[in-house]
């Protein structure tokens, strides 16, 4: 599994990820699933989405509405609500805030051994 994939990464981004695709377009489930494996998170899946979906809808981030399809059922489209455009702003404000710090650190070279300790240079 690639890195960006690991769930213990995945879950505290999620819910900003998906509140931002539904502040650009109302979406259901598997439509933002798409979205998600579009954008370069190709191993998403629906069981990942979905749990997720329903926390933000129990937490009131999100709204849903039935629309009728031509191709089956009804579709449960999901769009943010106030609460949920709060969260979303929060939730980019502290992911720039953690990408900030992580990602000089993480862009260095990946030394072959540690240094030895700096009371020892």
């Amino acid at each position: 599994m690639p890195p960006f994939l690991d769930p213990q990464l995945l879950k505290g981004v999620l819910p900003p990820l998906l509140l931002a695709l539904l502040a650009e377009r109302e979406s259901y489930g598997y439509e933002l699933v798409q979205r998600l494996r579009e954008a370069g998170l190709t191993g998403m899946s629906e069981g990942t989405v979905y749990p997720a979906l329903a926390r933000m809808e129990r937490d009131s981030w999100i709204q849903a509405r039935l629309v009728p399809s031509r191709s089956g059922p009804a579709r449960k489209y999901y769009r943010p609500t106030t609460a949920g455009y709060a969260a979303l702003r929060d939730g980019a404000a502290a992911w720039q805030s953690l990408a900030t710090v992580v990602t000089p650190i993480l862009s260095r070279p990946v030394p072959t051994e540690p240094a030895p300790p700096a009371e020892e240079v």
